[in-house]
């Protein structure tokens, strides 16, 4: 009688075990959501890969389009779709994206806000009003955000007094709620914290253009994170555009250069001696230029052109990279089509990489996504039509 009883509890243990395996996780709210049909072999491992497409400055339509792994849809205006009661969608110029957690963070430019949704299925969580915001970047309390304070917020005329020197604010992630700003430099971009500290871009890209010295803005302001104000401010190179942190405290700035003598390029300095600034040149190649760029892991990607200058010509874009852990360069023999305007690099469960890359177009009209194998073939595997200035990606892994 004693086997039985034991026989009969371990089935029962056995098939409780077995309801607990096949208990299917509840369908996200997006999941009726249909788009493209794209392969993602290539990027497998992954949950969603975030596009925010810019739009056109003062049309109002800025979206968010997201490529889900699990079936290969490519889903265009998925704010809209998840938010009908958002009458004006995501608003006016997405400017950047970041993902907290399961949370994505986008900076929309001429509407002064930081919107805030859900991973899982893009429903708003928040809205935050942040003065002609520019950049994300986080720690483990705040988010904090650059601004052009106010600067070009009527984008009609560019006048003295509408040319203040630029902010970080920052928001409490708990509360959604904004807990103090910093002054930097002008026109602030790019943002990237490492270890307590915090790495501002600054441009001046509308300072380039008012007197009395019709100059760009060349620096890099250090912000200690805990008491939120700037330590120290480093020159690097005129119109800086992003910035990095590797594991190992290396930063990294890009510039846009003034477009006519000053070429754009990539820049490095070490976390503890700021002033030792590199220009990061390989002469395997014949430039460094830098059109937009990402970072994975250690390593930074850049796409550029040789003849950057010539406005009127066909431009052939290399993409390459550079690990400063290792102290190695790579250039990848991929053959890019149109005019890259923002980029991803993405790992799969093997570690194979592909190349997301944002086609802008004719900047007014929907733009492309486009995924290229950065291994193997080197080739294109497909393109799937965006919304307009696709610029910005997050992978939600």
């Amino acid at each position: 009688m004693k086997k039985i009883w034991i026989f009969f509890t371990l089935g029962v243990l056995t098939l409780v075990a077995c309801q607990k395996t096949f208990v299917q996780e509840t369908p996200s709210k997006d999941a009726d959501l249909k788009g493209t049909s794209v392969a993602v072999e290539e990027i497998g491992g992954n949950k969603k890969i975030f596009v925010l497409n810019e739009g056109q400055l003062g049309a109002n339509n800025a979206t968010l389009d997201f490529l889900r792994i699990s079936d290969g849809q490519y889903v265009t205006g998925a704010f809209k779709k998840m938010n009908p009661g958002a009458k004006a969608g995501l608003g006016d110029v997405g400017n950047d994206i970041a993902l907290h957690n399961n949370e994505v963070w986008m900076v929309i430019n001429n509407s002064g806000l930081v919107e805030v949704v859900s991973a899982a299925d893009e429903t708003e969580m928040a809205v935050i009003e942040v003065p002609t915001p520019r950049a994300i970047a986080f720690d483990d309390k705040y988010a904090y955000v650059t601004s052009w304070a106010g600067a070009f917020a009527d984008y009609t005329t560019i006048t003295d007094s509408a040319n203040p020197k630029g902010c970080v604010y920052r928001i409490d992630l708990s509360t959604k709620k904004l807990a103090g700003s910093v002054e930097v430099g002008y026109q602030p971009e790019g943002i990237a914290y490492y270890d307590g500290k915090l790495y501002v871009a600054n441009s001046g890209g509308i300072a380039s253009q008012l007197p009395p010295a019709y100059a760009y803005d060349n620096t890099v302001s250090i912000i200690d994170a805990k008491s939120f104000s700037v330590t120290k401010t480093v020159e690097v190179e005129i119109n800086l555009k992003n910035v990095y942190a590797d594991s190992q405290g290396h930063i990294f700035v890009t510039t846009l250069g003034n477009y006519a003598a000053v070429h754009s390029g990539l820049y490095m300095f070490p976390a503890s001696a700021p002033e030792q600034v590199t220009h990061i040149e390989w002469h395997a190649i014949k430039h460094t230029h830098v059109s937009c760029s990402y970072v994975l892991g250690d390593e930074v990607f850049c796409i550029g052109t040789e003849n950057e200058f010539d406005f009127g010509a066909a431009h052939t874009y290399m993409l390459w990279s550079y690990n400063a852990v290792k102290n190695k360069f790579t250039l990848y023999p991929v053959t890019l089509s149109g005019v890259p305007y923002g980029m991803c690099v993405v790992e799969d469960t093997m570690g194979f990489r592909s190349l997301l890359l944002g086609d802008a177009g004719d900047y007014f009209n929907p733009g492309t996504v486009s995924c290229y194998r950065l291994f193997d073939r080197h080739d294109k595997v497909w393109s799937v039509t965006a919304g307009v200035c696709p610029g910005h990606f997050a992978v939600w892994k």
